[in-house]
Parts: structure tokens; C-alpha cells; sequence
């Protein structure tokens, strides 16, 4: 038998093995991000060039400055270990239409996604939890009833097609309900201060509840499953035995533990929060990542969709990563 150091040594080791896995398996994912990402945007019909000149007559012999500013005249080979050498030092390239780097545009759009899908996530992430575990506490109950079937209606419905409908109801008004909101937008661009700060909030009512409304099932039914699945376990029949009351239980044991499913859950949204939620920042012309990359895709600007599409794709990655990284910690039993 092992004596304790040599243990934890050996735990330490299986750890360092389990991390070391997973981390070169996001590089690989990375990697084939970066390369299906050049490639892919490529089959959009159209040449982003004329699309920059605006329908304006324009010589042949303008037209191929532009195609020799931006890298188009090269070989597609060339382009690529070019792309690819300059993104492996963090170069994305330069955006055709703002003749920016795409790395400062992802820079100052990322602010207006994170206050948008940071909001709504830590909104529909507590929502689906307490949800979840009070339907799983009582399930089979009314309240569980209503609770999954919402949520399952909700999950189910297109993000977009719930922004509308908002947008047509509360923004534009129908029959006795007048226009509360704005239709989209972020600001109205002329309140300093605290009226500037309520403004913005006044924007970020609807795309928060269309967020929310669409997202918080997901976690509630992970977190009632995972909850279900405990609720059989040996050690909460001896917590009752003790004379531990029944929220005691739940609180102290049975949710600490059916959690791990949710952690996992909770890193990936985190991922998808920072990548922003294309359809609905598109829906509501929040100025942020998502709405970017439309504006990007509809040139198109080869060198912000690549980057934008890098970008989203590495927040995912990453947030996969540690979330594997996670969970061991929380669970012993995983990466031996």
C-alpha cells in the first residue's frame, strides 16, 4: 500500500497527465479552428473589393491596388502560411472595410458583448439553477411540470424569433400596449452621467430577457437532472437519519454535489458569453462581437470574419479546457 506523499505524488502525476492532455487537445482544436476558418469564408460569393468601392465605377488598374494592399493578388497558399504566421503572433490581420487591425476592432466591440451576455448570463445561469433544483426536490409535482415544460418551450424557440416578437410587442407596440422600449440600438447618444447609465440599461432590458428566456432551460434541466440522479444516494438517506431538516440536506449535500454536471455547463456558456450571441446582438443592432461579425460577413471582410470566427471558436475552446481542468478538483474520481 501506498504511503500518503507517495500518494498525493501519484494523484499529482495523474493530474499533470490529465491537464497536459487536455491542453494539447485544445491546441490541436485551435490549430483546426485557424485553418477551416481561412478556408471556409473563401467559398462566400462575392469580391470583397468591389463590395468596398460601393457600386462606384472603378479602373481595372484600381482595382488591383486594392487586390495588392490587402494580399488578394497572392497564391491561396501564400495567403494561408502568411494568415497563419501572422495569427500565431497574435496579427489577425487588417479589416478591409475599417482599414483597422481586426485585433482593435475585436477590442472595442467585446466591452458592449460582455455587458450584454455577462448580464444575461449570470441572470439565466442563477435562474436555472434555483429552477432546477427546486423541480428536481419536488418533481413529478406542479411546480416541476410547469417549470420543464417552459423550459423546454423556451430552449426550443429561435433566439431571433423571440427578439422580434419582443421588438414587435413592447418596442413598437400592439393593440393596448404601447412602445415601452427601443427597437435596438445601445444608447441614444445624447444623455451624460447617471441619465447615460440608465439609458444604456433602458436598452439592455429586451435582449437580456430574450437571452435569458431562451437559455436559462438549458441549465435548469442539467442542473434537475443531475439532481434527480443524487437524490437516490445512501449518504442523504443517513443526512435525514441524523435529523438534518430537509433543506439542510438539500442545501448541504445533494446540490454541492449534483452541481458537477453544471460546472462544465457553466464554463461552456462563459465561453459562449464572451463570443456573443450573433442573432440576437443582430436582431436588437447591439454594437457588439455578434453584430460585428454580420456586418463583417455581409462584405465580405475576409480578414474580421476570420477573426471574429478565431476568436469565438477560442473562447470555447478555452473555456472547455479549464472547465476539464475544473472538474477533477471538484471530483477526484475524473482524470485517474
Amino acid at each position: 500500500m501506498l504511503d500518503e506523499p507517495a500518494a498525493r505524488n501519484t494523484s499529482g502525476s495523474a493530474y499533470l497527465r490529465y491537464g497536459a492532455g487536455k491542453v494539447g487537445g485544445a491546441a490541436v482544436s485551435l490549430l483546426a479552428v485557424l485553418v477551416t476558418g481561412f478556408f471556409l469564408f473563401r467559398l462566400i460569393p462575392g469580391d470583397p473589393v468591389k463590395t468596398m468601392t460601393g457600386g462606384r465605377p472603378v479602373s481595372a488598374e484600381q482595382l488591383a491596388a486594392y487586390r495588392r494592399e490587402f494580399g488578394l493578388d497572392l497564391p491561396v497558399w501564400q495567403q494561408f502560411t502568411d494568415y497563419c504566421g501572422k495569427a500565431l503572433t497574435g496579427d489577425l490581420g487588417t479589416s478591409y472595410q475599417f482599414r483597422a487591425p481586426v485585433l482593435d476592432k475585436i477590442t472595442e466591440a467585446l466591452p458592449n458583448t460582455l455587458l450584454l451576455t455577462g448580464t444575461a448570463f449570470v441572470l439565466y445561469t442563477v435562474l436555472g439553477i434555483f429552477l432546477g433544483t427546486r423541480a428536481a426536490w419536488r418533481h413529478g409535482g406542479l411546480g416541476d411540470k410547469l417549470n420543464t415544460g417552459l423550459a423546454l418551450i423556451l430552449y426550443s424557440v429561435p433566439s431571433f424569433w423571440l427578439g422580434l416578437l419582443l421588438i414587435i410587442v413592447f418596442s413598437v407596440g400592439i393593440g393596448p400596449i404601447p412602445g415601452l422600449f427601443p427597437t435596438g440600438g445601445m444608447e441614444s447618444g445624447s444623455e451624460e452621467g447617471l441619465a447615460y447609465l440608465l439609458d444604456v440599461a433602458h436598452h439592455l432590458i429586451l435582449p437580456v430577457i430574450t437571452l435569458v428566456a431562451v437559455e436559462y432551460g438549458q441549465t435548469l434541466l442539467v442542473t434537475r437532472s443531475a439532481l434527480l440522479d443524487e437524490m437516490g444516494g445512501d449518504y442523504l438517506t443517513t443526512a435525514r437519519a441524523k435529523g438534518l431538516r430537509d433543506d439542510l440536506v438539500r442545501r448541504r449535500h445533494a446540490v454541492p454535489n449534483a452541481l458537477l454536471p453544471t460546472v462544465t455547463l457553466i464554463f461552456v456558456n462563459l465561453g459562449r458569453t464572451v463570443a456573443g450571441f450573433i442573432l440576437v446582438e443582430t436582431v436588437f443592432s447591439w454594437p457588439g462581437l455578434g453584430g460585428l461579425f454580420y456586418q463583417a460577413l455581409s462584405v465580405p471582410d475576409l480578414p474580421l470574419v476570420q477573426g471574429l470566427f478565431f476568436f469565438f471558436a477560442a473562447m470555447v475552446i478555452v473555456m472547455n479546457t479549464v472547465a476539464d481542468l475544473v472538474y477533477p478538483l471538484l471530483d477526484p474520481r475524473v482524470g485517474r
